[in-house]
C-alpha cells in the first residue's frame, strides 16, 4: 500500500511539474509577417493551402482586375478556388518586393511571371492583435 502512495504521489509530481513548463501557444505566436505572406505565396504558385485559413482575416477583401472589370471576393470564396488548384504548381516564376512596412501593416508585392503575362497582387497583411492576417488582395494581369 506504501509502494501505491509513493508511485500516485511520484506520478502527480511528474504532471504538475510538466504543467509548470509547458509552453503555452497563443492563436496569433506563429502568425508573423513573414509567415503569413509565404503561407499566401505558397498556396497561390504551389498549391500547398495547409495555414491558409488561418492567415487570411475574417473580413479580407480579394479584388482581381481583368481589363476595365474590378472583380471582388470574399475570404471564403478565395480559399474554395484556391482549393481547386490544390497540389498544383504553376508555370511562373515568382518574386516579392515588401513596398511598405511597420509595425502595423506590411504591402507585399507579388509578382508571378508566366509564359506571356504577369498576374502581379499587392498583399496586404496587419498586425490584428491575433497575429499578422491579410486583410487584402488586390491582382492585376498585365
Amino acid at each position: 500500500m506504501k509502494t501505491l502512495k509513493s508511485i500516485i504521489a511520484a506520478f502527480a509530481l511528474v504532471i504538475v511539474c510538466g504543467a509548470a513548463k509547458a509552453n503555452v501557444i497563443s492563436e496569433g505566436d506563429n502568425l508573423t509577417r513573414n509567415f503569413a505572406i509565404n503561407t499566401y505565396v505558397d498556396a497561390m504558385t504551389r498549391g500547398k493551402i495547409q495555414g491558409l485559413g488561418d492567415v487570411v482575416d475574417q473580413s479580407a477583401k480579394f479584388n482581381m482586375l481583368r481589363g476595365k472589370n474590378v472583380l471582388s471576393f470574399t475570404k471564403n470564396e478565395m480559399i474554395e478556388s484556391i482549393k481547386s488548384n490544390k497540389n498544383i504548381e504553376q508555370n511562373c516564376t515568382t518574386s516579392t518586393t515588401i513596398m511598405e512596412s511597420n509595425a502595423d501593416l506590411a504591402v507585399v508585392k507579388v509578382d508571378m511571371q508566366f509564359d506571356g503575362f504577369v498576374r502581379t497582387n499587392y498583399v496586404t497583411v496587419a498586425n490584428t492583435g491575433k497575429g499578422w492576417k491579410i486583410t487584402n488582395v488586390y491582382s492585376v494581369f498585365k
